[in-house]
């Protein structure tokens, strides 16, 4: 089984780009993160057409998360149980179905903005409540996949000097994801080590070009599911302004490949 997650940044603008990169990887199930649709507003039919199923969860132009399958898609779970609300508003931030008798997990994990705003103490309080509820998928084959928005070690950042006094390299940030990953295994750093694992590139200042990245996007996979991990690793290419359709996503895939 190989399964991908890929923050879109909008699904409707890159739906092209989606069901070529379906094709050419062969992807059985692929994890979509800020896709800032409605389901009614994706346009799934190409999606479809060739034997995917799809489930998503969005509410309006921002944040929302989607499974494509191809080896099926059911008990769907939108969010997880005591997920936290941000100002008493359900973000669309999580997306749990069984794949081929694998739990996927697509989640996209509030930004927190800066260290003294309210986002970010709501993004350390998601975290917990994850941690919490991934107690349930722990025994099983299962994977929490996404865009995190953490650099948990300094070499997941081009500069970590840039980010003093910012997000995603605080110590609070880099704990609450160590929590979760005592249970989950990052199975993707063994096969793609250092920058060459980066997945975010900015747009600004031809930060891809650069390669001057953040290693934000990871696959977090049970005991049961690690012990199937025979690769990984980042298509850089399809953060390549200058390969595909189309401006690319500020972020490119991550691809794992399970054995039977």
């Amino acid at each position: 089984m190989r399964i991908a997650t890929w923050n879109i940044n909008s699904i409707r603008s890159r739906i092209d780009r989606v069901e070529a990169f379906l094709e050419r990887h062969s992807i059985d199930v692929l994890a979509l993160q800020e896709t800032k649709a409605r389901p009614d507003q994706i346009p799934t039919m190409g999606i479809e057409a060739r034997g995917y199923e799809v489930a998503s969860v969005g509410y309006d132009q921002w944040n929302g998360v989607a499974l494509v399958s191809r080896v099926g898609l059911s008990d769907v779970q939108v969010g997880f149980d005591g997920m936290p609300t941000f100002k008493d508003v359900a973000e669309a931030r999580a997306l749990s179905a069984d794949c081929g008798g694998v739990r996927v997990t697509s989640v996209y994990v509030p930004n927190g903005r800066k260290p003294d705003d309210p986002h970010y103490a709501y993004k350390l309080e998601w975290l917990a409540a994850l941690q919490k509820a991934a107690t349930a998928w722990h025994d099983g084959p299962s994977a929490m996949v996404g865009d995190w928005n953490v650099c948990p070690y300094d070499e997941d950042c081009f500069d970590p000097k840039q980010f003093v006094g910012k997000t995603h390299l605080t110590p609070a940030e880099r704990d609450a994801f160590f929590a979760i990953e005592k249970d989950f295994k990052d199975v993707v750093r063994p096969y793609v080590p250092g920058p060459e694992a980066y997945t975010y590139f900015d747009y600004y200042r031809q930060r891809f070009e650069r390669n001057r990245g953040l290693r934000i996007d990871f696959v977090l996979g049970s005991p049961a599911f690690a012990s199937r991990v025979t690769n990984a690793f980042v298509d850089l290419d399809e953060r390549n302004p200058a390969i595909g359709t189309g401006a690319p996503s500020d972020h490119a895939p991550v691809i794992v490949d399970l054995s039977d």
